[in-house]
């Protein structure tokens, strides 16, 4: 008997195929997370098949982002299922005894069905999908390996907890190793892909809380917002690779956002940039783009400062200019793929080159996340690491977050 865990989709030329396929399957997904058939549903997706969530569940009773609030730690690590959307994103650069240079990627979503937690004791019911990317850049080797998983949030598949924190699909996880949540491990491994990760994280700085002291604003309209904290500056060690072969250490970035929000009319994808300077700052950037060029007013970002305080910075303090772009052979999408960004109130005025232009992550939705590494413009300047995220090149971002 073939179990629903056990089906891969089917692979086809055509895009209008993958499309139909895809959409009927994310409705199956959403109605056995309601309904709660007798089999497990555990996915794995890649090579850029395309999956809509947009037209999912209405987001009709779910709070909206409205006004600051203050966080408790360990619990704001964990879900908050009286909003749609939510994600823990874990990325980082480290490096192996040898030299050798490696980034990586594990990012959990939440999508809510309906507001509130699944509900007690009901089996394989539950009204929350969860999936999952991870992905591992080889540098040297050239190589960038991308896998994704999705599953509901019962039966064990999948779900999130605050106290301890903790979240998970199958065995791709991050749990708490301490009370506060500052310490984590994370565990992934994946058979097809042979990708495996398994990394401690420390927290070296207090926990960020971006924006209006926590709050994002996505547009302009009232409540189109997101609660957006993190660890932008993290230890890590461990092992990672292909079947988790080299041993490293280096530093990782956690971000953990929450919503029931979308862009704004108009808007298309965003360009986000974690950067951890070598002089002990850290800059979070990000740029919503509107289909006509422009950018979205509410743009902007976070310097942290070496003792952990953070500013607040508007698209007026900040400059990024692309100085390049790749085409991706697979999807034909085009990326920016060298960029410069000034801040002048800061002093930075900064080289942002990918290790590698062939980061793409050709999963349900198609985007561009990768290892980047960071250079003085002038002598005498800073230097860097970090990661950049390209969404809605490919296509419009409306109707997926």
């Amino acid at each position: 008997m073939t179990h629903p865990s056990d089906v891969r989709l089917p692979r086809r030329e055509g895009p209008e195929h993958l499309l139909v396929v895809l959409t009927l399957l994310a409705v199956a997904l959403a109605l056995a997370a309601a309904l709660a058939p007798q089999a497990p549903v555990s996915k794995s997706r890649r090579d850029g098949e395309e999956l809509q969530l947009g037209a999912g569940p209405d987001a009709s009773g779910f709070a909206r982002v409205s006004e600051p609030r203050p966080f408790a730690l360990p619990r704001d690590h964990g879900p908050h299922f009286e909003y749609q959307t939510e994600w823990w994103y874990f990325t980082g650069n480290v490096a192996a005894a040898d030299g050798r240079r490696f980034g990586f990627q594990l990012t959990f979503f939440r999508r809510g069905l309906t507001p509130g937690p699944p509900p007690e004791r009901a089996g394989l019911r539950s009204n929350q999908v969860y999936f999952a990317h991870l992905a591992i850049t080889d540098v040297a080797g050239g190589r960038h390996v991308a896998s994704e998983r999705f599953s509901r949030g019962a039966g064990g598949l999948a779900g999130a907890t605050g106290e301890p924190f903790a979240v998970w699909l199958e065995n791709w996880r991050a749990e708490s190793l301490d009370p506060d949540g500052s310490k984590v491990r994370l565990v992934a491994h994946d058979v097809e892909t042979a990708l495996s990760l398994d990394l401690e994280l420390e927290a070296t700085k207090p926990l960020v809380a971006h924006g209006d002291r926590g709050l994002s604003p996505k547009s302009d309209e009232p409540g189109n917002a997101s609660y957006y904290v993190g660890y932008t500056r993290l230890s890590a060690r461990g092992r990672l690779g292909r079947s988790g072969e080299a041993a490293v250490a280096g530093e990782a970035w956690f971000d953990h956002e929450w919503s029931t929000s979308a862009l704004g009319p108009g808007a298309v994808g965003w360009d986000w940039f974690s950067l951890q300077l070598a002089d002990g700052r850290e800059l979070m950037l990000f740029r919503i783009r509107r289909e006509d060029g422009s950018v979205e007013p509410v743009s902007g970002g976070t310097l942290v400062e070496r003792d952990g305080r953070a500013r607040r910075l508007r698209g007026e303090d900040v400059s990024i200019d692309v100085l390049d772009h790749w085409t991706s052979p697979e999807s034909g999408a085009t990326y920016p793929s060298r960029w410069r960004v000034q801040v002048p109130l800061a002093g930075l005025d900064l080289l942002i080159e990918p290790w590698l232009e062939s980061q793409e992550m050709r999963t349900s939705f198609l985007y561009w996340e990768g290892a980047v590494r960071v250079s003085a413009v002038a002598s005498g300047g800073v230097s860097g690491r970090g990661y950049v995220e390209l969404t809605g090149y490919a296509r419009s971002m409306q109707g997926v977050f």
